[in-house]
């Protein structure tokens, strides 16, 4: 005896799969401790990588048991403990300046220049623009193209 199947049915079983793993490549997190290592290996005892501040941007890569394997804005990759990440927004400056504007576009005026590296708090999106709050309270828009994160 043979199965017969839809046509159709392997389709949309191709792009659910094709898109749930979009999505997780694509799950972000930030660090919700003050102070957070970025280690080489899912383990306390592992050699420590990186020391994360509050805030900082990742993207998800793996997951295994109650660590997350990361990647940050250049592509460095470490494993962080799940419980001192956050779901709060967070981007940062992957440009090597860039312009802090009074509102979502070119024409409204410069408040402040950042600087690559720099971490933003996020506070709207808004098409190809991004709200953001400085470490210093001060507040603007970039554009979402200088910046990386969620």
């Amino acid at each position: 005896m043979f199965a017969v199947t839809h046509p159709l049915r392997h389709t949309l079983l191709a792009l659910f799969l094709g898109t749930a793993a979009l999505a997780q490549a694509q799950e972000m997190v930030s660090i919700a401790g003050s102070t957070v290592n970025m280690r080489e290996e899912p383990s306390l005892n592992s050699t420590v990588l990186w020391e994360l501040q509050r805030g900082y941007p990742l993207q998800v890569t793996e997951r295994r048991g109650e660590w997350l394997g990361v990647k940050d804005f250049e592509d460095d990759t470490g494993w962080v403990a799940r419980s001192l990440t956050s779901d709060e927004p967070y981007h940062i400056v992957k440009s090597q300046t860039l312009n802090l504007r009074k509102g979502p576009g070119t024409e409204h005026q410069i408040v402040a220049e950042l600087a690559r590296g720099e971490l933003l708090k996020t506070l709207e999106k808004r098409d190809d623009w991004v709200r953001v709050e400085r470490y210093d309270g001060a507040t603007g828009w970039v554009a979402r193209r200088l910046v990386w994160g969620f």
